[in-house]
């Protein structure tokens, strides 16, 4: 006959984000450790296991869970692959240890028939043997067995507190009315440099710190060796991609450019393309792809920024304009922060009519980069783009790349930050310059 009631009581499981709506992290080799309230009616013995697997793998691995205190129990566990996995705890009845701590009462108490106590001792053995998959186990568990129906009450207590019986019975253990935690939580498991990483920021046009010469991504190299030889590990690379050239910013915020003033990474796009190509003073993209394999050889990496934002040059104004936010006038609205104005920048509308197809091209941009070896991404004022998307984007990434990682360059409320961090983002900005007192900081 099916179970239709659960055997045991789980809750009140740790670590759990929002009931499990979203996952843990926890970095390679670094122990999760989860407890649980495990319980059930009547005064029979408990036991429990936590259990894990990568998600999408039909088998679990086990560890039992040990009583910490009031129905408390504790497990731990490591994770040695980066990968999304699933954990949960799963509980039974332990008949034999009931059994066992009922017989030792007894015996202790020095009641002298403990003959029925015996044969039902015996039978949960044999039962056992019949689970036991290695035939060795299985022999000598139906011997043991046998001499629990025979022996006398001394031997048979031996037989019981001995560490081969204990070591046995808990290798096969009934298993049949097991009460499993569900759904399984899941757990991120990252690399190292998810938890901290030395990052070293600069301009590659500024490579070289000639202010009469820029320069490009085949100079970078002797700064990056600086870099490296200070403890470095991590190039930071702002924006890199085409600037563009209608109301390009000059020196000092200054809404006039000059001819010769090179304007803001952070506004994307011009008649040389948009996120998926290199302003063409930098070089090409096979320059960066040969600059990204030696950072590689020297044991580091390059950060991009991923910033959102487009010129009136970039590709999308013309090929998609539904994607950016249209003023009654017809005009486009460009990105502003009272007092401050970007005027050279337009803003993606990411609730616009369009937005599945405009949040599937945001993923395609960090496809694109990471297929050239580029896997950690400092993400421009991702508070200001809704958190859903945070979360579709980084899930899809990581679908291909889990060793991707994403810092949240944000500066605000403290609440946002924890859910960007939920929605995926490993790291993040800090008010930490702003905090003076001991309480704040």
């Amino acid at each position: 006959m099916a179970r239709a009631f659960p055997s045991a009581v789980i809750e009140s499981l740790r670590p759990l984000i929002d009931g499990g709506r979203y996952p843990i992290k926890r970095i390679v080799g670094e122990d999760l450790t989860v407890e649980a309230d495990v319980f059930k009616d009547g005064h029979d013995a408990v036991a429990a296991l936590l259990k894990w697997r990568r998600s999408g793998e039909p088998r679990w691995h086990e560890t039992a869970m040990s009583l910490v205190d009031n129905d408390r129990w504790r497990g731990v566990c490591s994770f040695y692959e980066i990968g999304v996995y699933e954990y949960t705890v799963e509980a039974w009845t332990d008949k034999f240890r009931s059994w066992v701590e009922e017989w030792t009462k007894k015996f202790e108490a020095e009641i002298p028939n403990l003959t029925a106590e015996a044969l039902e001792g015996a039978e949960l053995i044999e039962s056992t043997s019949k689970r036991a998959h290695v035939a060795e186990d299985s022999t000598r568990l139906q011997e043991l067995s046998e001499c629990i129906r025979t022996a006398n009450n001394s031997q048979i207590n031996d037989i019981v507190h001995s560490g081969e019986l204990k070591v046995l019975m808990a290798t096969y253990p009934d298993r049949s009315w097991a009460t499993q935690y569900t759904p399984p939580p899941r757990v991120i498991v990252e690399r190292p440099e998810a938890q901290v990483a030395a990052w070293y920021e600069f301009f590659p046009r500024s490579a070289e710190g000639h202010g009469d010469k820029e320069s490009t991504f085949r100079d970078c190299l002797p700064r990056i060796d600086d870099a490296r030889a200070m403890g470095f590990n991590t190039i930071y690379f702002p924006p890199i991609h085409p600037i563009g050239h209608t109301n390009r910013k000059g020196r000092n915020n200054s809404v006039t450019a000059k001819p010769g003033d090179p304007g803001v990474p952070w506004a994307i796009g011009s008649e040389a393309g948009g996120h998926k190509a290199v302003e063409p003073a930098l070089g090409t993209l096979e320059d960066f792809e040969w600059l990204n394999g030696e950072v590689r050889k020297r044991g580091m990496e390059i950060a991009l920024d991923f910033a959102i934002n487009c010129s009136p040059d970039h590709p999308y104004v013309r090929e998609h304009p539904a994607w950016f936010y249209q003023r009654p006038d017809g005009s486009i609205k460009f990105a502003e922060n009272p007092p401050k104005k970007y005027e050279d920048i337009f803003p993606l509308n990411f609730r616009c009519e369009d937005w599945p197809r405009l949040w599937s091209e945001m993923v395609s941009i960090v496809e694109f980069w990471a297929a050239r070896g580029v896997r950690t991404f400092r993400v421009d004022n991702p508070h200001t783009k809704p958190v859903a998307f945070w979360e579709y984007l980084i899930g899809r990434i990581r679908e291909k790349y889990p060793d991707a990682i994403f810092l949240a360059e944000a500066f605000t409320r403290p609440k946002m930050m924890k859910e960007l961090a939920k929605a995926g983002f490993s790291q993040s900005y800090t008010y930490f310059t702003w905090r003076n007192t001991k309480q704040e900081l």
